[in-house]
């Protein structure tokens, strides 16, 4: 079973949810640069399970231990490894699952595609437990941009019917994002924060979950990054996002919105500031033709909800064939969103910083 993304960089994810660890290796970040455990480690924990009450019981600690590829808090050039130890897993609570998939979950097609043979125990390989190493090489491309003037926030737009104030079309900013990242529940709206909470709450007490939107942002990026077709940034972006096992959708810019509209609507003028060429608005989402235009990167998904709940679903037992009622066990995120967002960041800054390691353009 092979996790591999593979550009100018490449991103290979090992482990299993309640193996002896997770891990990355990152290959082709060149040597010479400078990477703060500290700083990686606060980012990891706002991904972290079992910190606050709408997330997963299940505590980890999820501190990163560097096998290779950095010395002193320096890249020497060779491929960086890093692994993430399990150290509170209760594989007892998954015995059933290996017979009654999971509705939702990826048990059975796992079942069908590895003969069997597939570690289910908290969603083996499948799990979003596999985020956390995906957050290690995003965290090291993070601390590398932001050295560029490059800076990647994301927040919670949306849980259910509840939304946060979106990313204004032109006005996102570094500060902005610096501000997001150091909230415990990432929302400009406190007032919508407090709703979303309660809602977690709700469904979490009705044996349920939900989903809901989480929104990202890059500024400082240069105009010219990426390129048409195949290796746009939408192309590249979209999928690291994928790689977050609860992603289902994901829009650029006003997105699905551009059904609903017109050109002349929709169509981001161009201008003169401060010597450089812009637009007036970004409805484009900072891409044109798979190239970056030079305004804020504005993307956002959608996180489905948790699939193990603790209501009796519907299934099927694979040794039988027969109907069969399952009772998930274990512990659960009852809405996976707010743990994804630096997921996001880290997704979209391997993506950036592939892309400027490609070339085509001064950074």
């Amino acid at each position: 079973m092979s996790s591999t993304w593979k550009n100018r960089i490449s991103v290979s994810i090992f482990g299993q949810s309640h193996g002896a660890a997770i891990g990355v290796t990152l290959d082709g970040v060149p040597a010479g640069e400078k990477i703060c455990m500290d700083k990686l480690n606060a980012f990891l924990k706002r991904r972290a399970p079992g910190r606050f009450p709408w997330a997963t019981p299940r505590k980890e600690e999820d501190v990163p231990e560097i096998l290779s590829g950095i010395v002193d808090g320096v890249t020497c050039g060779a491929p960086i490894t890093a692994i993430i130890r399990n150290t509170n897993t209760r594989s007892g609570d998954y015995a059933n699952t290996q017979t009654v998939p999971r509705p939702g979950h990826a048990d059975f097609t796992a079942h069908v595609k590895y003969g069997g043979n597939a570690d289910l125990r908290g969603g083996g390989h499948f799990s979003g437990r596999l985020t956390g190493a995906l957050c290690i090489a995003g965290g090291i491309c993070l601390q590398i941009l932001e050295r560029r003037g490059i800076f990647i926030g994301a927040h919670i737009e949306s849980i259910g019917e509840i939304y946060d104030a979106s990313f204004h079309e032109t006005l996102v900013n570094e500060d902005g994002i610096k501000a997001l990242c150091e909230k415990d529940f990432p929302a400009f709206d406190a007032n919508a924060a407090q709703k979303m909470i309660a809602e977690i709450e709700k469904v979490k007490q009705d044996g349920d979950s939900i989903g809901g939107t989480i929104e990202c942002a890059a500024v400082g990026l240069p105009a010219g990054l990426g390129s048409p077709m195949f290796d746009g940034m939408e192309n590249r972006i979209s999928q690291l996002v994928f790689a977050i096992p609860a992603v289902k959708g994901i829009e650029f810019g006003e997105g699905f919105g551009f059904a609903f509209a017109r050109g002349s609507e929709v169509n981001d003028s161009f201008t003169v500031k401060d010597g450089k060429v812009q637009t007036e608005t970004n409805n484009h989402g900072g891409i044109l033709g798979g190239i970056t235009s030079g305004m804020p990167l504005i993307f956002r998904a959608v996180i489905k909800p948790t699939p193990s709940i603790s209501r009796k679903q519907k299934s099927v037992d694979l040794n039988t064939l027969q109907p069969a009622t399952l009772e998930v066990k274990g512990r659960h995120d009852p809405c996976i969103v707010p743990r994804a967002v630096p997921c996001f960041e880290a997704a979209a800054a391997i993506a950036i910083y592939d892309a400027i390691l490609a070339g085509g353009v001064p950074c």
